[in-house]
């Protein structure tokens, strides 16, 4: 079946976002959308459960862009009921879905099909979540070691959303 996506310490990661792919509620997010978030909000983005601000979880201990996508690499917060619960399930695989809240900086809608692009995203948090808006943004099961992160760039948008 195949590593079991966190190890015994609570630590994850995944792509949090796609680049280029339409999500299910009509949004595509270019790359480079994050940067100018990043660059500003280092080590303020939190880790939350279901976009709730009620509910932190753990740290995003790094956040980064690639060209593929959103890569997050966060640690559940031990001693935390709601943490503690999440840890088990994601080792279950029974939850592994992941969803970013943001603020649409600069956007444009794509000729012919009306899809929103997001040019620029201000990033405020990142949940794990039960059914995330972007199918594959997920939390992935170590293929490889661990893997540095570019240093963030910048971006931001104008609209409330959570994808």
């Amino acid at each position: 079946m195949g590593a079991i996506p966190i190890d015994g310490d609570g630590r994850f990661s995944g792509y949090a976002s796609v680049f280029n792919r339409l999500d299910g509620g009509g949004d595509v997010v270019l790359p480079g959308a994050f940067s100018k978030s990043l660059s500003r909000k280092r080590g303020r983005i939190r880790l939350l459960f279901q976009h709730d601000p009620k509910e932190p979880v753990g740290i995003w201990e790094s956040l980064g862009e690639d060209s593929h996508g959103l890569f997050v690499s966060g640690q559940l917060t031990g001693g935390v009921p709601r943490a503690e619960a999440l840890r088990r399930l994601i080792e279950a695989r029974a939850l592994d879905g992941l969803s970013i809240g943001f603020r649409t900086v600069k956007a444009s809608r794509e000729p012919g099909t009306g899809h929103r692009l997001l040019h620029e995203i201000d990033l405020y948090e990142v949940s794990i979540v039960t059914f995330p808006m972007m199918e594959d943004a997920r939390i992935a099961a170590p293929s490889r070691p661990a893997r540095r992160l570019p240093p963030p760039h910048d971006k931001s948008a104008t609209d409330r959303g959570n994808r």
